[in-house]
């Protein structure tokens, strides 16, 4: 029996949907990972993340991979479906999507360790991909951290 929503955790899941028309990080849920004491994977691809150009109001299209290891809480994946829909019409460059991504996971989650990568499709003959990740500090997931980052190869 599934007792997250016992525990008041999700709201999302189970009710109507609504989609936010601009960047809404408030409709991110995280429960609880029944399984803190094990580090392991947890991947989203979202293949149909949108934006705009802050300056020509065009749209980007991109795939982002949400790549994390888990503490004690870990995002809802209908929130995080919601909140990535709700850059559709939110203007922010590639490199600002990606670290906008990863923070507010940081401080919904506080995960031992994330990386937020986005393939966007080529607009002017020039794809941009850009890579951002994050391990807590003072522990192996820092030092995890800058490993991933310098060795870095889409």
């Amino acid at each position: 029996m599934d007792t997250r929503k016992d525990e008041n955790e999700l709201h999302l899941l189970g009710g109507s949907t609504e989609y936010k028309q601009d960047y809404a990080p408030e409709v991110l849920e995280a429960f609880t990972n029944k399984h803190p004491d094990n580090d392991y994977w947890v991947r989203f691809n979202c293949p149909e993340f949108t934006s705009l150009c802050p300056i020509t109001g065009q749209p980007d299209f991109a795939t982002i991979h949400i790549d994390y290891i888990p503490d004690v809480k870990m995002v809802e994946s209908k929130s995080l479906k919601l909140y990535l829909f709700s850059f559709r019409s939110h203007g922010a460059f590639h490199e600002d999507c990606v670290n906008i991504i990863m923070k507010d996971l940081i401080r919904l989650m506080d995960p031992k360790y994330i990386e937020v990568t986005g393939i966007f499709t080529p607009r002017g003959g020039i794809s941009i991909y850009p890579y951002c990740n994050y391990g807590r500090p003072g522990t192996k997931y820092e030092a995890l951290a800058e490993k991933r980052l310098f060795s870095h190869n889409p």
